[in-house]
């Protein structure tokens, strides 16, 4: 452990500033609370009374902080949470959140199958033989355990075919340490114009649920029939929940609109939707560079007159995708100022000739909004070939997040 040196007589006393005094001094992330919450105000708005609200908070929050953004939503009117792994879970229940807590991968060992019982989350089930697994490892457990299955319906990735619904189904009603919770499938094109997909998965969805109803077993009786034990029914991503009341089921399971993004630009008219994220960094050096002078690794960009050029402490350390080098701009001042030269781990470089004055330490808006002007996730992503949601996974642990609003 560092202890303080003796402060020399005569010399004026100080206190080394905390870790994130000092990142902020450099490149940071702005979550701002209030455009969270009116978002989630905004979608629940498109739902029924009848019709539960699921934050998908996996990737941390989509790189905006689980915990904050968790209690942000839960407070706003979201009442089910959304992960990808038992870790993202058990570090919501660290925090104190109580809510229910969906594991939306999927789960094969019997120490995350523990953990799960253990911190009262919610798993995923995907196939016969999952199942299995898990009620072997629970054993004679007095308390059953809420699952949820998952049939696949066009998306090829995880669940059970949805044409072996009812043995899916029987198969797990018949396990004693085991509580059908929901029956839920996910969409793969409802973000596309074009809905016959989308339509064909809905149909699978409604033809597998209609089968398990008609079942002349305990199943359909006790178990589905319309009460208070039915298992909920959930198959809208932001897309769907955008698109039509008709696939919000019983509970939908909301992402990227949460954050402020529209999974289609032809989704915009449906709601009014705010980023939550912004990007910022500070001005470290300001310097005068002649015509003819190469700039940052490879000399990627050679200057074609004198130029004012404005280094910046941020880099693709810290998710500013390297080949957006030369392509990408920054606010100032409310101005678009283009970045020059290849973007290098932790600094990049800026041409801000049209701002003569600019000093070191200025904040540079590298996402987000400065003025009438605003530069989006969907921007980068549209430069990259890529979607926006790995635009905001990306950003790394080292930009420290602060909330605002």
């Amino acid at each position: 452990m560092l202890e303080a040196a003796e402060t020399p007589v005569g010399a004026a006393p100080w206190e080394c500033p905390n870790i994130l005094q000092m990142q902020c001094d450099r490149a940071w992330v702005e979550i701002d609370l209030k455009a969270l919450a009116d978002n989630v105000q905004q979608i629940k708005r498109l739902l029924s009374p009848q019709t539960a609200l699921m934050a998908v908070v996996k990737a941390d929050a989509y790189g905006h902080g689980a915990c904050i953004v968790a209690k942000t939503v839960l407070g706003a009117g979201a009442s089910w949470l959304g992960v990808a792994t038992v870790p993202e879970g058990i570090e919501l229940r660290e925090a104190g959140i109580e809510a229910p807590v969906l594991i939306l991968g999927a789960v094969n060992t019997p120490n995350q199958i523990r953990a799960i019982a253990h911190w009262k989350l919610q798993p995923t089930l995907c196939t016969p033989q999952q199942a299995l697994i898990f009620a072997e490892t629970l054993g004679k457990q007095e308390q059953k355990l809420p699952v949820h299955l998952k049939l696949d319906t066009g998306m090829s990735r995880l669940g059970t075919p949805w044409q072996n619904a009812a043995e899916f189904v029987q198969l797990v009603h018949s396990l004693p340490n085991l509580q059908i919770a929901s029956i839920y499938s996910h969409l793969a094109t409802a973000d596309d114009p074009d809905p016959s997909c989308m339509r064909q998965q809905q149909e699978r969805f409604q033809e597998a649920i209609r089968f398990l109803l008609s079942l002349d077993t305990g199943y359909s009786t006790s178990v589905y029939a319309k009460g208070m034990n039915s298992p909920r029914l959930h198959f809208a991503n932001s897309a769907a929940t955008l698109t039509d009341p008709a696939l919000h089921y019983d509970m939908v399971r909301v992402g990227l609109a949460l954050y402020g993004l529209y999974p289609a630009a032809h989704l915009k008219p449906a709601i009014d939707l705010k980023p939550a994220l912004q990007v910022k960094a500070r001005v470290t050096q300001v310097k005068t560079i002649a015509a003819g002078s190469g700039v940052s690794y490879g000399y990627k960009f050679i200057a074609s007159q004198d130029m004012r050029l404005a280094v910046v402490g941020i880099g693709y350390a810290d998710g500013i995708p390297r080949n957006l080098s030369n392509k990408m701009k920054v606010l100032i001042r409310g101005q678009m100022v283009p970045q020059v030269g290849a973007i290098t781990m932790d600094q990049l470089m800026l041409d801000v000739s049209g701002i003569p004055d600019v000093q070191t330490g200025e904040v540079v808006t590298v996402l987000g909004q400065d003025g009438d002007m605003e530069i989006r996730a969907d921007d980068w992503a549209a430069a990259l070939g890529t979607i926006s949601w790995e635009i905001l996974c990306g950003f790394k642990h080292r930009l420290p997040r602060v909330a605002i609003g």
